[in-house]
């Protein structure tokens, strides 16, 4: 059986927890694992925080543990979409903006890249989303935004094993 949603939403960190949610709790008639959920929460969170602090440069919410958030606050009105895509049990994610966009992918991939080390990030995001999820593809062009395809088979422990 195949079954889909979307969301879209301002491009905001107070929704990156509503995007992580939405998602788990569409795959969640399929009984994933702690687990399962777990690495699909951080993915979406991973993308969905990279549109946001990357694609639109929205960085209110942001800031350094401890501190106050970073200076700037909501500087683009973007949008973050996220589509799911339920076939059978492998669970397809997109998370798409409209955003600044990037010259070179590969680097941007790279594990502790990061373009906002002001902001104490680690510039491992998309390791995480590579490293908890099936497949990982990024597509991007400057100025014209960014989408993050992910997949994920739920119910892997059963198969992988055999």
């Amino acid at each position: 059986m195949k079954n889909e949603m979307e969301i879209i939403f301002d491009a905001v960190s107070d929704n990156e927890g509503f995007a992580r949610v939405a998602v788990a709790a569409f795959v969640s008639h399929l009984n994933p694992t702690l687990e399962e959920l777990a690495d699909i929460k951080t993915a979406v969170s991973e993308a969905v925080t990279n549109s946001i602090i990357h694609g639109y440069e929205n960085l209110y919410g942001y800031g350094r543990p401890g501190r106050a958030p970073a200076v700037q606050q909501k500087t683009n009105p973007g949008k973050v979409q996220v589509q799911c895509v339920l076939d059978g049990d492998v669970l397809h994610i997109s998370v798409t903006d409209q955003g600044k966009g990037m010259e070179n992918v590969e680097q941007a991939m790279e594990p502790l890249y990061t373009t906002k080390p002001e902001l104490e990030r680690s510039g491992m995001g998309f390791a995480f989303m590579e490293a908890f999820m099936d497949d990982l593809e990024v597509e991007s062009s400057p100025g014209r935004g960014t989408a993050v395809h992910m997949v994920k088979k739920l119910g892997a422990g059963s198969w992988i094993g055999e």
